[in-house]
């Protein structure tokens, strides 16, 4: 998870904006170091105990709907890169081309397994074959959709100078965000790049300037607790 060089980075990313983010993160290569090994102890750990889990989700998944078990959707990670996200498949087949790209609270597109896995976050286990893969980091800004990105300030790319997280403080503040959106259905899109990614937007920049290893495990627990709580 060694940061690029200066000159190596995206042209887009040769910025004012993000050059200020890139000097902090520059400095803190050996807790980058350990984020990735760390990543990956945990992540190989993770699946292999965790494996009874998936199998049991699995045949559920697979007793109700035809269709996956996994759910592959494109996001984008670390420098602009895109990559398929897995995710244990909650919606009935092909719900993306029947309705927007977040998900809003009564959705009527999620299955009833769906429903059960999404309320401790089950369906996000998949996404540890992503942290292994390199794809994904267990604490970083949540990875978004293209059409999202697009929207992203300079300031707002900064955050794709490590890879996407399954976690952050953004997520564990905004874990309910379908019940924002679901007082905009007519215009969830807009409410979502207006509302709800531009306050998350501010706490995964601070997240950048106080990086560190006691940070990230402490977002751990907070994130732990906070699927308990619920």
């Amino acid at each position: 998870m060694l940061m690029k060089k200066w000159n190596e980075l995206p042209k887009e990313f040769q910025t004012s904006e993000i050059k200020q983010y890139y000097d902090i993160l520059a400095k803190r290569t050996a807790a980058l170091i350990i984020k990735r090994s760390f990543d990956i102890i945990m992540s190989l750990l993770l699946l292999l105990i965790l494996s009874p889990v998936f199998l049991v989700i699995a045949v559920m998944i697979k007793a109700e709907t035809k269709g996956a078990v996994f759910y592959r959707q494109k996001r984008i990670t670390q420098y602009g890169k895109s990559f398929r996200i897995y995710k244990f498949r909650t919606m009935i087949v092909n719900a993306d081309q029947l309705g927007t790209l977040v998900t809003l609270q009564g959705d009527e597109r999620i299955t009833k397994t769906g429903k059960r896995i999404r309320k401790c976050r089950l369906d996000e286990l998949p996404q540890l074959i992503n942290v292994l893969k390199g794809e994904m980091t267990f604490v970083g800004t949540r990875p978004e959709v293209e059409k999202y990105v697009k929207v992203y300030s300079d300031a707002m790319k900064a955050t794709l100078l490590l890879p996407a997280g399954i976690t952050s403080l953004a997520s564990i503040r905004y874990k309910d965000e379908d019940e924002i959106l679901a007082k905009y259905p007519q215009n969830v899109d807009e409410a979502y790049i207006n509302i709800v990614l531009s306050e998350k937007m501010k706490y995964n920049l601070e997240y950048l300037i106080q990086f560190s290893i006691w940070q990230d495990l402490k977002l751990c627990f907070l994130t732990i607790a906070a699927v308990l709580h619920k």
